[in-house]
Order: structure tokens, then C-alpha cells, then sequence
């Protein structure tokens, strides 16, 4: 109950009043339990039932892969998983045969309808506010496509390094934890068809199409990287796994053909980021002198996939003067200032609600993530060699080369 409050209040200072609390906690109770025998368990949810005639139950699973599987049988055997709601979180096994496995293992227990796989980069506002911007407004969706875009960045470097958690996080490594899940989910929005409707079932049939159609990922175009002191931590000592991403992605479609797409993320990096960066072809004719010093520069449009969502529109502009020079500007809305996001919901909250609400929309579903695993193989059975990089840093310079001349546009401030 301690740890509940410092919690909420660090997380929901402004939710926490003293009357509500106290009710609040009276309802919170911890018991241990494991795989191997589950009665405590049984038997303390059914006591906090008691209380709550037709409550509905939630069991969710923030464990290891590698513990997954006897754990859902366990709660099957039990009779705890029976017309409750399971959430999982990523990720869903290590490679597609023990993704397929888990899945067989979670459909003899519970139905498909009843497993929520959770990423929380799906519950953001941002990530929400691209189907909006895409499909809300008839400005943009005509030039979404391979004669006007040119490449598409994703990007999602952290300060942060995994010190403490050397042991859980070397199972899994920055391929596995974010490109197979998080930064592919982002692509599936910037790809997918408009789809019927906004419910469940025709979004994220538009989704899965875009991952039947993403090419099997080449180890060639793929850097990893590992950040200097990161087998100091605690059981990661001659460790080879990667802290850094990069890979280059390409959705074989009318819509996208030729078109790369650049995923790259990575712990102990130089800034903390979520940033998405579409990158638009040049005019077909540059008749506009350059202002000095300036380079050509593409029009972009930049996600930035923070909190308080940010849309900024990069163009070109007549510089003042005599002369008729163009230079870099830029466009930005931030939703903060002209939308009310008094009633916004961080992530994982907005989320949570829609599995009491029974919604799947901004869930992933079981063929999603077994197409995502097949298409991450070649890199999982051929992995890139590990380079070394400084800490707060941009990674290896390796990966520096991989959007070509034009380096990642993050790097430079974009």
C-alpha cells in the first residue's frame, strides 16, 4: 500500500485526495505466488471477490517469455482464467516458434477475445493523432504514398541504460524489446490502407496487411550496437546483446514500393526522443536560389510522440531581403495549445480502460506478432555484429550510414 502511494503520488498528485485514498487502499491486497502452485492465489482473489458481486476479472502478466506459458496454464488450471480478461506485455516470446507456442499455449486456455496484448506506444495520444491526421484530413492523404514520400524515419533513442536490470534486459536486447514491437506497430499506422471503420476488427486488419506485406528483414541493412559500461551490470559480464537498433524496413506494396523505412532505438543515447520523420521527394525543378550556407532540404513532416503530441511541418521560405533566396522553416502545431487535453490519458491508463471496456482496438492480435517474428528471422538467426559506442551518444557510427547522405534527421535537430 506504501508503494501504491508514492506511486500515484508521483504519477497522479492532482487524483490523490485523502478520503479517496484511504477507501481506495482498503480494497488493495498482496499475496505471492508462482507457476508451480497457484491456491494462494486462488484463494485471495477469491476473497477480494466476495465483496464485488459481478466484478470482472483482469489478470495481467508483465513476466519473462520465458515464464509466460506455465504461467497461463497454471491460471487455466486453476479455473482463475475462466471468462476473466488476460493482458500480456511484450515481449511475446523470443522468435516465431516460441511465439507460436505461446499463443497455443494462451488459445487452449482463454479465447482470442480474452488476450489483450499490450503496447503502450498504441495508447499514446501521439501515436492515436496519426490516424487522425491521416484520415481526418483531406490535405494529406493523396500524397501519402511512394511518388511524394521518399523515406520514412521512426526513431526512438533514450538516455536511459539498464542499470539494475542488466539480467532481465540482456534475455531480451533493443531488437527484440522495441523494433519487433513498438517501432513496427508505429509503421503499421504511417502504412496501413484507410481503413472501413474505426473499430477493432478493420484497423487492425489494415495493420496486420501492412506486416503480410513487409519484406523479411535483411541483416545487411541492420546495425546493432552494445554502450560502453553495459557488462559492468550485474549478470551481463561477456554479454554480446544489443542496447541499439537500426534497421531498414521496406513495405512491398503499390502504395510503398521503393519507399525505405528507418527504425532505430537504443539505451544511453544522446537524447530522449520519440520521434516519427516522413521525408518528402525534392521539387522536380530547383529554381530558387539557396540562401548561404543552406543545403537542399526535403519538406518533412515530424510525429513528435511525446505527451503533449507535436505536428511539425518542415518547408521551404523566402528569406527576407532584396534577393529572392529561399531557407528552412517550419510549421508546428502542438495539440497542448489549441486542443483541451484536460480529458488526455497517459498511456497505459487509456489502455487499462479499454480492457475493462472490452475494446481491442489499439491492441495487437496473435497474427500480427507471428508475422512480425517471421519477418525479424533473418536478423534473429543472422544477428549484425555487436559494435561498441560511447554512452549519450548517437550510437555506433555504423548506423550513421544507414539512411544515406542524409544521415538521421533527429541527429540534427530536426
Amino acid at each position: 500500500r506504501a508503494e501504491v502511494h508514492t506511486a500515484l503520488t508521483e504519477f497522479a498528485a492532482d487524483d490523490l485526495r485523502a478520503g479517496k485514498w484511504k477507501a481506495f487502499a482498503k480494497r488493495i491486497s498482496f499475496v505471492t505466488s508462482s507457476a508451480d502452485d497457484g491456491q494462494d492465489l486462488v484463494e485471495a482473489v477469491r476473497a477480494a471477490e466476495q465483496g464485488l458481486p459481478g466484478a470482472q476479472r483482469l489478470l495481467y502478466l508483465s513476466v519473462p517469455p520465458s515464464v509466460m506459458a506455465p504461467l497461463v496454464e497454471m491460471l487455466g488450471e486453476t479455473g482463475l482464467a475462466r471468462s476473466a480478461r488476460i493482458l500480456l506485455e511484450k515481449p511475446f516470446g523470443f522468435d516465431l516458434a516460441s511465439a507460436r507456442k505461446l499463443n497455443a499455449a494462451l488459445h487452449r486456455v482463454v479465447d482470442e477475445e480474452q488476450i489483450f496484448r499490450i503496447d503502450h506506444f498504441l495508447g499514446k495520444e501521439a501515436a492515436q493523432n496519426i490516424l487522425a491526421f491521416r484520415f481526418a484530413n483531406r490535405l494529406f492523404e493523396p500524397i501519402w504514398n511512394r511518388d511524394h514520400i521518399a523515406w520514412v524515419q521512426i526513431d526512438v533513442p533514450e538516455t536511459l541504460t539498464i542499470a539494475g536490470r542488466g539480467g532481465f534486459y540482456d534475455e531480451t536486447g533493443a531488437f527484440r524489446d522495441m523494433v519487433v514491437t513498438h517501432l513496427c506497430q508505429l509503421l503499421g499506422f504511417i502504412a496501413m490502407e484507410p481503413p472501413a471503420s474505426l473499430d477493432a476488427k478493420s484497423l487492425r486488419d489494415e495493420k496486420a496487411k501492412v506486416f503480410a506485406a513487409l519484406a523479411p528483414l535483411d541483416p545487411r541493412r541492420a546495425v546493432f550496437g552494445q554502450y560502453s559500461g553495459y557488462r559492468k551490470d550485474a549478470g551481463v559480464a561477456g554479454s554480446t546483446t544489443e542496447t541499439f537498433a537500426a534497421v531498414q524496413a521496406e513495405v512491398r506494396t503499390w502504395r510503398w514500393a521503393g519507399v525505405p523505412f528507418f527504425l532505430r532505438t537504443g539505451k544511453a543515447m544522446a537524447i530522449s526522443r520519440q520521434v516519427i520523420t516522413v521525408g518528402f521527394h525534392h521539387a522536380p525543378h530547383q529554381m530558387f536560389p539557396l540562401a548561404d550556407g543552406l543545403t537542399p532540404r526535403r519538406n518533412r513532416i515530424t510525429f513528435t510522440l511525446d505527451d503533449v503530441p507535436e505536428i511539425t511541418l518542415g518547408l521551404l521560405a523566402k528569406e527576407p531581403g532584396a534577393r529572392l533566396d529561399i531557407g528552412g522553416a517550419s510549421l508546428t502545431l502542438t495539440c497542448g495549445d489549441v486542443l483541451d487535453t484536460s480529458r488526455s490519458l497517459p498511456a497505459y491508463e487509456r489502455l487499462l480502460l479499454d480492457v475493462m471496456l472490452g475494446d481491442h482496438t489499439l491492441f495487437t492480435r496473435c497474427d500480427e506478432v507471428e508475422r512480425l517474428w517471421e519477418v525479424a528471422e533473418p536478423i534473429l538467426k543472422r544477428p549484425p555484429v555487436t559494435h561498441p559506442y560511447r554512452r549519450h551518444f548517437w550510437g555506433p557510427a555504423a548506423a550513421n550510414a544507414l539512411p544515406g547522405p542524409e544521415g538521421w534527421s533527429l541527429n540534427h535537430g530536426e
